[in-house]
């Protein structure tokens, strides 16, 4: 099935929940309120003409600037009956929360926990909502537009600061660049001859 007939069978049974249908480069998505993300998935998994049995993809997209939420899209497909479908679900930046989707893909767990560790999107209902990728005593999310390129030295992460002396530390020790430097060298020498 198209994408484009796919997203027009969710507006038809989630009309309140559908935001807008958008199509760009020959991608569809379908823009959602985050209140029956749950109900929606579970249908497009459970409908037998769509049975979205896979979740490719979970990400999360700070568009807080332009409207004042935060995305969560989720890449879903079909394996048997091979079509796809991305849906973007909003969810406000004063509030940020949406239901998890690990009752229905087990995969979800871990995308949902990176969405939460970089974004600060909590996932309602999951299992084991901690951070994934950052150590458990950082302050904030990196992948929010707000988050600054970088901290003053005072405010620096105590791991980043023991990391970057170590491997100050530990460059004495850099044989591959002096592998490259060598043979810059003689590279240099043979082109001379």
């Amino acid at each position: 099935m198209e994408p484009l007939a796919i997203a027009e069978k969710i507006k038809n049974q989630f009309p309140a929940e559908v935001i807008e249908v958008v199509e760009s480069r020959g991608q569809v998505g379908v823009i959602v309120a985050r209140e029956q993300i749950g109900a929606m998935c579970r249908w497009l998994k459970d409908e037998p003409e769509l049975r979205m049995d896979h979740l490719l993809a979970l990400c999360g997209v700070d568009y807080v600037a332009k409207n004042g939420t935060y995305e969560v899209v989720y890449n879903l497909c079909s394996i048997p009956l091979r079509h796809m479908i991305r849906l973007r679900a909003r969810v406000p930046a004063d509030d940020c929360r949406i239901d998890s989707v690990t009752c229905l893909w087990r995969g979800a767990d871990w995308l949902e926990r990176e969405c939460f560790d970089l974004l600060g999107i909590v996932f309602d209902g999951h299992p084991d909502l901690r951070r994934i990728l950052l150590p458990e005593g950082w302050e904030g999310y990196p992948l929010r537009k707000t988050y600054p390129l970088r901290l003053p030295a005072e405010q620096e992460w105590q791991g980043y600061v023991q990391l970057k002396e170590l491997s100050r530390e530990l460059s004495r020790f850099d044989f591959y660049s002096d592998m490259l430097s060598n043979q810059a060298k003689a590279g240099a020498n043979e082109a001379k001859k």
